[in-house]
């Protein structure tokens, strides 16, 4: 689906309008091969070029092409293939910026209902600011991952699968995001060094800040998978603990379990054997099992087997 919209920074919205005005900002969400096909003609861009913007997995990278310079970025989210960072691409032509993603950006269409002084003739400015609001993204879903295993800071004296469940989703979280800032930040380092395209002063100042804002965001990210992983070996070493102190106890009981079996099978035999022509000697054999499993049951708390 294609929408197409155009402010001035006179204006307080983003208006949508039904033709391809030069400085409109063109967004294609649920994108697919017919929409690219489209955009192909507009922005006279080869659909070649345009394919990888549908792929869910595509790292983030620049491109240039002719006079057209195409950013593959990812910001946080998730979907039905079990990521948790989406597909963005971003394309600055001559007289467009296109924004193409294979599925609803919830992150563009955000920005797209927020008052604010941007323009959408003001293309390198729009780039920036939408690149700003993906690192702010990944700073909240960092912040948001990190107090869902604030809980399990302190690490149980029993683990579930439950709190195990949690740590090792929150680490996959942290990780598909670290492996989509790494390449991200250098990006900002290639847009920085001035090879695809110009900005002006203020402009670099906001790409300076944004640089700043994602090494932010990455070291943040670094730091807390250290932390699930600290943890994590914390609930290993008491699921281990907990492992270990279970087969002690079954040993101890099997043991213990095993003597009165031994009499009972000794005295199952038909071969003469003593108190056998005793009238007692039920209660006496009882009494010998019985004293015998109590010493062992003390030889066993004593040596903190049970």
């Amino acid at each position: 689906m294609i929408e197409i919209y155009f402010k001035t920074v006179r204006d307080t919205e983003f208006k949508q309008i039904s033709d391809f005005r030069p400085g409109s900002w063109i967004y294609l969400k649920e994108a697919n091969l017919e929409d690219l096909s489209k955009i192909s003609e507009v922005t006279n861009i080869d659909i070649a070029d345009l394919r990888d913007s549908l792929d869910k997995y595509e790292q983030p990278r620049i491109e240039h092409f002719d006079e057209n310079i195409l950013f593959f970025v990812r910001h946080p989210g998730t979907n039905e293939f079990g990521l948790y960072t989406e597909t963005l691409t971003i394309i600055l032509t001559n007289h467009y910026v296109v924004a193409i993603s294979p599925h609803r950006s919830q992150l563009i269409e955000n920005l797209i209902s927020m008052n604010t002084n941007l323009g959408t003739t003001q293309k390198s400015k729009l780039l920036l600011h939408i690149l700003l609001k993906i690192t702010q993204e990944y700073t909240n879903s960092i912040k948001r991952v990190r107090a869902s295993t604030l809980g399990a800071e302190e690490p149980p004296k029993i683990v579930d699968s439950n709190a195990i469940v949690i740590l090792t989703k929150n680490e996959e979280i942290l990780n598909q995001y670290l492996t989509s800032l790494v390449p991200m930040r250098n990006l900002l380092e290639t847009m920085s060094s001035g090879r695809y395209m110009n900005f002006y002063e203020a402009d670099l100042d906001l790409l300076e800040d944004l640089m700043i804002a994602m090494h932010q965001s990455e070291d943040i990210c670094s730091v807390n998978i250290k932390s699930i992983r600290s943890l994590r070996d914390s609930y290993h070493i008491i699921f281990t603990n907990d492992v270990n102190r279970t087969i002690k106890l079954l040993t101890a009981v099997t043991i213990v379990f095993t003597i009165p079996t031994i009499i009972a099978s000794i005295y199952g035999m038909n071969v003469g054997l003593p108190f056998q022509g005793k009238p007692h000697a039920f209660a006496i054999i009882m009494g010998i099992t019985f004293a015998v499993s109590l010493v062992t049951v003390g030889l066993f708390r004593r040596n903190r087997w049970l």
